[in-house]
C-alpha cells in the first residue's frame, strides 16, 4: 500500500472518549468538523484512554473506509499548550 497522506499537526479538545465502545472525537480549535479517533490510535501513542476536555495534539488521515478524517499521532498537551512531559522519560 502506498504511504497515507496525513494532515497538519494541530490541537484540540477531547469532545467525548467512551473506553467501552473505543472510540471518540475530538474537537479542532481552528472549528472544523469534529475528528474521529479510535481506541488503536490512542494506544498507538502511548495513552490508554482520553478523557472530555482533554487537550490533546493530532494529526489526521483518511479514514480507509471514507467516513472522514481520524486523528492518529496523539500528544496529551499542558495548560499552556506545550506537550506534556512524559513521567520517567530518560534525557
Amino acid at each position: 500500500m502506498p504511504p497515507v497522506e496525513r494532515g497538519p499537526r494541530q490541537s484540540g479538545t477531547v469532545k467525548f472518549f467512551k473506553t467501552d465502545k473505543g472510540f471518540g472525537f475530538i474537537t479542532p480549535d481552528e472549528g472544523d468538523a469534529d475528528v474521529f479517533v479510535h481506541i488503536s490510535a490512542v494506544e498507538r501513542s502511548g495513552l490508554s484512554a482520553l478523557d472530555s476536555g482533554q487537550r490533546i495534539s493530532f494529526e489526521t488521515e483518511p479514514d480507509r473506509r471514507g467516513k472522514g478524517p481520524k486523528a492518529v499521532n496523539l500528544q496529551v498537551l499542558e495548560e499552556g499548550g506545550s506537550p506534556a512531559e512524559e513521567d520517567g522519560a530518560e534525557q
